[in-house]
């Protein structure tokens, strides 16, 4: 069947984009639409809004998008003036010193989402705001017809990430989880030598994430700053009191910010960098689609009167049984020096961020060997590109992402699933068929229950 048969030449690629089921199409790219401004662009170019401008958009998401020459950033969103202003200040600067690039009519900016969401003329948007507002803000841009790129986590709730998926496939918009580490040279290449084979039986799992959240003593009530609306960021999150530390820094846009630190609206190190490091082992392992049937792990907490009151160390053991890991596979992930390590009966790969001279790509093999391995062209093949390239590139050929809405799903439920266990200090049972707990009734409280105190 031909795909563009029936489209007639009225027929813009954006609507086409709004319409399409998941397969692959082509577009003529001396083809032009037209904006809602007016303004002629290329049929190629990918029309975006970005929802949320604080440290990670600033630094990586408004470089990676406005460098992109098949994007267009026309609209960004936030309820911090200040940082709106200055992320709409490096956009307009990022344009004009570029001579390849095409500056867009204006750079409108809101500080209502919804607002944003109500453009026709925008086809995506990239939602970086705190963690609280992610499932919310998706959902809400995928039925407004946009495709979603969301930052990790991308859930607080099992029942929120059924939510994206369900919604994904709704209304067939293309999703991906913003991480790089599946980007990276070394998660890459571990992916494809253990998926095809080259560690033979998986003997052991090791994953761990750094230990740096820490306490904060009590804090008392500030006044708002003039440019937050403090109201709107709150959001769904429990109402609570103005203080710095809740929120972020004023006019600082590379500080990290306290709320990454409270459970109000984060769930702190245990699904922060494990949707970077137990992500990438389970992609490797084939274990990205799927949950784990057993979990247990401890962790310690702040003490009681800490304003900060994410986890502060953990140690989970997680349970796979399934058709490739029949007599079970279990995976260790912990607080630590930040790295993977899957131990095979013919090798071992140890991943992680340091990409430094002594670690080329990020990746070490025992035997060194392992690395020299050549994939055949019938074998798996993932593509290596960096997220922001493998999502411009799967909605203009509307394809699914190397991270799609099930993986991240799959992979933040059960960072959450470990976190539970922590919670209740139970061995939690879980069904992967149904998605659903197994004699866990502690645990099963939590499924579409976001945990928002280390005492309640």
């Amino acid at each position: 069947m031909d795909l563009m048969a029936g489209m007639t030449t009225k027929t813009s690629r954006r609507s086409f984009l709004r319409s399409a089921v998941p397969i692959p199409f082509i577009v003529p790219a001396a083809a032009v639409c037209v904006t809602a401004h007016g303004q002629t662009m290329p049929n190629d170019k990918l029309v975006m809004g970005l929802i949320g401008t604080g440290r990670q958009c600033y630094h990586q998401n408004i470089p990676g998008f406005v460098r992109n020459k098949r994007t267009q950033v026309v609209a960004l969103c936030d309820v911090d003036l200040w940082r709106l202003e200055e992320s709409k200040k490096k956009v307009a600067e990022i344009y004009e010193k570029s001579v390849s690039l095409t500056k867009p009519a204006a750079i409108q900016t809101y500080t209502d989402y919804k607002e944003l969401l109500e453009r026709s003329d925008i086809d995506a948007v990239m939602i970086s705001t705190p963690d609280h507002w992610h499932t919310q803000q998706a959902v809400e841009a995928m039925k407004a017809g946009k495709h979603v790129a969301l930052e990790k986590p991308i859930i607080r709730t099992i029942a929120e990430g059924q939510q994206l998926v369900s919604t994904a496939a709704e209304t067939k918009r293309i999703f991906r989880v913003d991480s790089e580490f599946r980007s990276g040279k070394g998660a890459h290449r571990a992916a494809e030598l253990v998926r095809n084979g080259r560690l033979g039986d998986i003997k052991s799992v090791l994953v761990c994430v750094p230990d740096t959240d820490v306490s904060c003593p009590p804090q008392k009530e500030m006044p708002v700053p003039p440019e937050l609306d403090y109201g709107r960021w709150q959001g769904n999150a429990p109402k609570a009191f103005y203080t710095l530390k809740r929120v972020h820094t004023p006019h600082n846009i590379s500080e990290r910010s306290g709320w990454m630190r409270h459970l109000y609206y984060c769930d702190g190190m245990v699904t922060n960098w494990g949707t970077h490091l137990l992500n990438g082992a389970l992609w490797a392992l084939g274990l990205d689609r799927t949950f784990p049937e057993e979990i247990e792990g401890t962790g310690q907490y702040p003490d009681a009167d800490s304003f900060w009151n994410v986890l502060l160390q953990f140690s989970i053991n997680y349970r796979y049984k399934n058709d490739d890991y029949k007599n079970g596979l279990q995976i260790t992930y912990k607080t630590g020096k930040p790295f993977y390590r899957i131990e095979g009966e013919k090798g071992t790969l140890s991943v992680s961020f340091d990409w430094s001279k002594d670690v080329p790509g990020g990746i070490q093999a025992e035997p060194a060997s392992l690395l020299d391995e050549k994939i055949g062209s019938d074998e798996i093949h993932f593509p290596l590109r960096s997220e922001k390239e493998d999502f411009v590139d799967s909605v203009l050929n509307n394809k699914e992402t190397l991270e799609p809405a099930i993986v991240g799903h799959c992979v933040t439920s059960s960072l959450l699933l470990g976190h539970i266990a922590v919670r209740t200090g139970e061995k939690v049972n879980f069904d992967p068929e149904v998605q659903a707990f197994v004699n866990s009734p502690k645990a099963a409280a939590y499924f579409d229950k976001r945990i928002t105190d280390s005492r309640s």
